[in-house]
């Protein structure tokens, strides 16, 4: 069974797949916290949209494309929401159809998909290249750095933010970071899940370790646990299947998600 790690493109696959599974949870459960769990599923299109551009110019690799498309779209959107003249969901939703505009435009400009759009779009684990794990590992660990540092300014703002205001922290500083974090962590996890199925990982080991009833930290460790688990058995049953490995990943995190609703009830 471990003839897997013989081929470099699943050691890749991997590297790449264990770096998402810490970061993804590890800001999604702030934007679960604050109920913007669409915001992922936003900068997922947002993603695309940058991808399309990308690929329609030619950038060698469309993920540094899709970063910068997506922290700009992150900033954007923090902007307008602060500005309180627009709902939050509504302000979702502006980007969200927006984004998918412009890649429908692209994606007709450049004459329609191809096998390298569409590996975005689902994941593929034989695209991970060494140069897409150097930038996700490196990018994984300023995320996880910059979480370390304002954890309890992130914790403050994501339960309460007119108190965390109150209180004289920097909230629309904080806000903004978040949204950039979470932007980043969303680029940088298409390549092993994809564009339509990121938002789900950052979502569902979350949601999952909840129905423990623990306290933050324990749920942000055992979100992590399921995470990695949900994309360690999803690259296996991508490799073994035959299937695409974002949709894998999530279907397994589906079942840990299934597994956690029965055994918080028994708990």
């Amino acid at each position: 069974m471990l003839e897997i790690f013989h081929y470099d493109f699943m050691v890749r696959a991997f590297e790449a797949g264990l770096a998402v599974a810490v970061i993804a949870p590890l800001i999604g459960i702030f934007l679960v916290v604050r109920r913007y769990s669409l915001m992922a599923d936003t900068l997922a299109h947002v993603s695309f949209a940058g991808i399309a551009i990308g690929i329609f110019l030619g950038v060698a690799n469309p993920v540094y494309a899709a970063l910068v498309a997506s922290v700009v779209a992150a900033l954007g959107i923090d902007r307008l929401r602060g500005g309180k003249k627009i709902f939050g969901e509504s302000v979702l939703a502006i980007f969200l159809s927006g984004s998918l505009a412009i890649a429908v435009i692209v994606v007709s400009l450049a004459h329609g998909f191809n096998v390298n759009l569409l590996s975005f779009l689902f994941g593929s684990v034989a695209t991970v290249s060494g140069g897409d794990v150097a930038l996700i590992l490196g990018m994984g660990v300023l995320v996880v750095a910059s979480v370390a540092m304002f954890y309890k300014e992130l914790f403050f703002i994501a339960f309460d933010e007119e108190l965390a205001a109150a209180s004289g922290l920097k909230v629309r500083v904080l806000n903004a970071l978040m949204m950039v974090l979470a932007a980043v962590t969303v680029s940088l996890s298409i390549r092993v899940v994809g564009v339509l199925l990121i938002g789900a990982l950052m979502v569902i080991p979350v949601i999952s370790a909840m129905q423990f009833g623990r306290g933050f930290r324990d749920t942000l460790l055992g979100a992590i646990i399921l995470s990695v688990s949900a994309v360690v058995l999803g690259l296996f049953g991508s490799y073994y299947l035959d299937i695409p490995s974002g949709g894998a990943i999530v279907a397994t995190a589906l079942v840990l998600f299934l597994g956690s609703l029965i055994s918080g009830k028994t708990s």
